[in-house]
């Protein structure tokens, strides 16, 4: 026995979704607006209120075999002005965010190359391969 589906012959336009796509929908759209702009804003008053400082109180900008400093310790130390520990800040910043950009790079290709490495194993060597990587120190 076979079972069929059959459809009206006329189909009423409100039974089927609409024909504007979901992300021309004016309603979506400015919920969508509203919701970033909220979030921007709770952003922005949370770092004016001081979260921006504790976020970076005692972080370590710079890093060397027996030294690291931070921007309280340079901002103390160095005896700033407030218009040199503002450009100092910024500068840190900049060095910290252009930091972690090298470092997902650089974990890409590590993750590119480990790839095609696989890809070229037998499955016993790509066992002995796991194994012998996990030993490796993790960046």
């Amino acid at each position: 026995m076979r079972c069929c589906w059959t459809l009206p012959a006329t189909i009423n336009r409100s039974m089927l979704a609409s024909d504007q796509p979901t992300w021309q929908n004016p309603r979506i759209l400015t919920t969508l607006v509203l919701v970033f702009l909220t979030g921007a804003m709770a952003g922005a008053i949370g770092m004016r209120a001081g979260l921006h400082e504790k976020l970076h109180q005692g972080a370590v900008y710079w890093k060397g075999d027996k030294t690291e400093f931070s921007y309280d310790q340079l901002k103390e130390k160095l005896n700033l002005t407030p218009e040199q520990a503002d450009r100092l800040k910024t500068i840190l910043d900049d060095f910290v965010r252009y930091h972690e950009d090298l470092e997902e790079q650089i974990e890409d290709v590590r993750a590119t190359g480990r790839n095609r490495i696989l890809q070229i194993l037998t499955p016993e060597q790509r066992k002995t391969f796991e194994r012998l990587s996990s030993q490796l120190p993790s960046h």
